[in-house]
């Protein structure tokens, strides 16, 4: 769980990840072997070869040949050195000195078998080595730093970690262009979700990324052509009955039983009703083209509408809602949810509010509201509460599914619950 916190949450960044992480190891461990083997080997040789270089100059000394042995210091073997006939010497001056150049020039220095000391603290002026020939008598040596220090070791190092940065910036950037088709996958999966006409996707990238755009696109066209088939099947049926209907009507103004004439009255009323609601389910599934939207203007102008004598209807604004969408559907559904309201009851409540994630349109009313149980079997067609199914109060049983269908296109929810005022509230959710 605590490691969770630092992974990146994007394919990206994991994928980044997954290519650096153990670049990074080898790195670390490529540098730990090098520092323990080939520095250490390196750091070995060239204390020798100083320390070489020092017994030479010694025997010069010891046979009185100090000038020649000062020239030679100073022209081959890059020191510099002074012969002092008595000084102060600091037994200190090697004492917590580590690392591994210390070690190597300790035990090189080790085998000339004579007192010596030495100072790496400021390698850059040179390392400096005090050599004690005899009693009274000390020699000063300052080898240059190029004959005990190696910078191939660290140039080394530094490539490495350039190699891996570059490493990095490339795999960012063909890991980008991989994932980038998966970016314009969601982004067109949304849009079609919400009911939008969404373009087909490029297939692009690699094999699975192809495969699977591909894919999108085969249950895209399908989607459509299922939707039309309903759609155009829908509108056909509600075409062809009204013409039935209408010789229906014709034949019935010349029936002279006045009481079946009534009752065959209610059942033409009846199916024209449903007529109408298939008619408005199709209109639903018209295109319509994305407009920006004043949500409080809607509900305002859908209120113009109701006599407000007979009904007591309050409209709370907290906030002014601005969104796009389509707006004659958008009207149709909370014009829906608002006539439902009407029909059973003569209080109204609705309410505006905004929030970080969209807006929310609540709707109560104080009529006698609907069982728990059937809050979702009212959006399903052709469901009704009315066990006489009596079409003429406008239960098609089509209203609250158009509603949901409309309001789902738009990438929103509606929910219902018990009112405050004891009937039914309906909470309709959208983006902004």
């Amino acid at each position: 769980m605590i490691f969770k916190k630092f992974i990146p949450q994007s394919l990206l960044g994991r994928s980044i990840i997954i290519i650096f992480v153990p670049i990074i190891v080898l790195v670390l461990i490529t540098s730990i072997i090098f520092y323990q083997t080939s520095w250490n080997i390196i750091s070995k040789r060239l204390t020798q070869s100083v320390v070489a270089d020092i017994n030479v100059l010694v025997k010069l000394i010891e046979k009185d040949l100090e000038f020649e042995a000062i020239q030679i210091a100073k022209e081959d073997f890059k020191m510099n050195i002074k012969i002092v006939k008595s000084a102060n010497i600091n037994n200190d001056s090697t004492r917590n000195q580590r690392g591994i150049l210390s070690n190597r020039l300790k035990q090189a220095l080790l085998e000339l078998d004579i007192p010596f000391f030495y100072n790496l603290r400021n390698i850059n002026e040179g390392v400096k080595i005090i050599i004690q020939i005899e009693e009274n008598k000390f020699l000063f040596i300052n080898v240059d730093k190029d004959r005990l220090y190696s910078e191939t070791a660290f140039v080394f190092l530094l490539w490495m970690l350039f190699a891996s940065i570059l490493l990095l910036l490339f795999s960012y950037f063909f890991m980008n262009k991989q994932i980038r088709p998966l970016k314009r996958l969601s982004i067109i999966a949304e849009t079609f979700g919400r009911g939008l006409d969404a373009p087909e996707l490029k297939a692009a990238g690699a094999s699975e990324i192809k495969q699977t755009a591909n894919a999108f696109n085969q249950m895209r066209t399908r989607i459509k052509r299922f939707l039309k088939q309903r759609t155009d099947m829908l509108a056909g049926v509600s075409h062809d009955l009204r013409t039935p209907l209408t010789r229906m009507k014709l034949q019935l103004s010349l029936l002279k039983d006045e009481k079946a004439k009534k009752e065959l009255e209610l059942d033409i009323s009846e199916m024209t009703a449903m007529l109408d609601s298939y008619v408005s389910f199709v209109r639903s599934e018209a295109p319509e083209p994305i407009e920006n939207i004043n949500i409080n203007k809607l509900v305002q102008d859908i209120i113009k509408n109701i006599d407000l004598k007979k009904y007591k209807i309050k409209l709370v604004e907290q906030n002014i809602i601005k969104t796009s969408g389509r707006p004659i559907q958008l009207k149709r559904a909370i014009q829906n949810v608002i006539d439902n309201s009407l029909r059973y009851s003569d209080k109204i409540n609705i309410e505006i509010i905004s929030h970080d994630d969209g807006c929310i349109l609540i709707i109560e009313d104080n009529g006698p509201g609907i069982p728990d149980k059937n809050y979702e079997d009212v959006f399903k067609p052709f469901f009704s509460l009315d066990p006489s199914r009596n079409k003429l109060k406008g239960e098609s049983g089509l209203g609250l599914s158009i509603t949901r269908d409309i309001i789902r296109s738009h990438g929103g929810d509606i929910k219902l619950s018990k009112s405050s005022y004891g009937g039914l509230k309906s909470k309709i959710e959208l983006p902004i």
